[in-house]
């Protein structure tokens, strides 16, 4: 071969890449559409965009540091254990904090359906750099994350159940699953009130509700039922509306057959998030996504041990009641009130009559997916920091009351005569 028939060949070989790449073995169905998971998305908080085959989504890339996880700890300053006994259940409210400062407020933060508490891990950080005096409380409901439940005669003496542990604690059918409204709404009460406790906080601070998909029914429920009382200043809905919820419930089962039901890795599950695009945001995967799977101890499947937290599609029973009467009740109930949709196709027919009314604040990132606050952190955090400036009570200047201004006219007046002294 002459020389230049070598040099030839290696400019060649030089931009083929270095590896052919390798597919995990992973059944992804076909037939599926792009409109439709857009639909269900409103539901899940498991996606925005189905999956499609063309992708490649799971071809392994070259190192990297985008799969690793990241620890909670980077993002909230403790974790709370809080048990109770209810019925016949005992269970272990999982709560990730960052206690308030001063008279700093307390964003409490609920998921939505199949996520967990560090779901606004990301949006917790950078609200936190915007209001350095405010907390941040986000939970892990029940089936979710790392709250744990058994059966009262089995308490787990567990101060900081995994969630592996969690999830095999509820695998065996012994504890009957009830995500209803009223059963979140009421655990969300708790958890707020036991924090309080548990902080010894004489003076509890100013409280934001913040619910996504799910979530912005459960803080909407407890909002219009006023059980948290005059310390709930303002609640933010994030993504989710009563129309398009509904109407999202007829695909979610078809969503949910194309997810994969096993990874092979922790890292092949925060890969499948971010090329699936159901997470746009890397960091946030990487801390989130850790709290929606785990590996069994004794898996089905070998090569693929890593599971999902929670069985979203033995939450069907309940997702009608998650949603019936959002609307109405999201008008309704008192305190400020913020809609941060990622599309305006979103909007009933009832809320777009409030938003005209002026009844509620509506933001709109056609940029972000369904997890908004995954998706733009950031951008998510100004706007809730915005939305506390324009409600908090301590910041509002009040006028004068027309008796005090009478007094003070009248304070002035007699001063003036005093010093001009006795007329002759």
């Amino acid at each position: 071969m002459s020389e230049l028939q070598k040099s030839f060949a290696k400019s060649k070989l030089a931009k083929l890449p270095s590896e052919a790449p390798i597919y995990d073995s992973m059944d992804i169905p076909e037939g599926y559409r792009d409109e439709e998971s857009s639909s269900a998305s409103s539901v899940s908080s498991t996606g925005t965009l189905m999956p499609s085959p063309t992708r490649n989504l799971f071809a392994r890339r070259g190192g990297g540091q985008s799969s690793q996880s990241l620890p909670w700890t980077d993002f909230f300053a403790q974790e709370l254990f809080l048990p109770e006994d209810i019925d016949e259940i005992h269970i272990i409210h999982h709560v990730y904090l960052t206690p308030p400062t001063g008279s700093g407020p307390l964003f409490v933060m609920h998921h939505g359906a199949g996520s967990s508490g560090l779901s606004f891990a990301t949006c917790a950080d950078e609200l936190r750099k915007i209001l350095p005096n405010a907390g941040v409380l986000s939970l892990d409901a029940r089936s979710h994350g790392c709250t744990t439940m058994t059966p009262k005669s089995e308490k787990l003496d567990q101060e900081s159940p995994s969630t592996r542990s969690a999830a095999q604690a509820e695998t065996d059918g012994r504890i009957e699953l009830d995500l209803s409204l009223e059963t979140l709404s009421r655990d969300l009460v708790f958890i707020v009130r036991e924090t309080q406790a548990k902080m010894r906080w004489e003076n509890p601070p100013d409280i934001v509700l913040v619910g996504h998909s799910l979530g912005g029914a459960v803080i909407t429920d407890v909002a219009k039922k006023g059980e948290l009382g005059s310390k709930l200043l303002a609640y933010a809905v994030l993504d989710v509306v009563e129309g398009s919820a509904m109407d999202a419930l007829q695909s979610m089962e078809n969503y949910l057959s194309t997810r994969p039901i096993r990874f092979p890795s922790l890292a092949s599950g925060i890969e499948w998030h971010t090329r699936s695009r159901t997470i746009r945001n890397t960091t946030s995967a990487r801390v989130s996504v850790p709290s929606l799977i785990y590996e069994e101890s004794e898996p089905i499947d070998a090569s693929r041990p890593w599971v999902w937290r929670t069985n979203l599609s033995a939450t069907k029973p309940f997702w009608e009641n998650w949603f019936v009467g959002l609307s109405r009740k999201f008008l309704d109930a008192r305190g400020g009130k913020l809609l941060l949709l990622a599309g305006t196709d979103r909007l009933d027919k009832e809320l777009m009559i409030g938003q005209m009314q002026g009844k509620y604040q509506l933001q709109v990132f056609p940029e972000a997916g369904h997890f908004i606050q995954e998706d733009q952190p950031a951008k998510t955090a100004q706007v809730l920091a915005d939305f506390y400036r324009r409600n908090d009570r301590s910041a509002l200047v009040l006028p004068p009351k027309v008796a005090d201004m009478q007094a003070a006219a009248a304070m002035k007046k007699g001063a003036g005569a005093s010093e001009k002294g006795p007329s002759k």
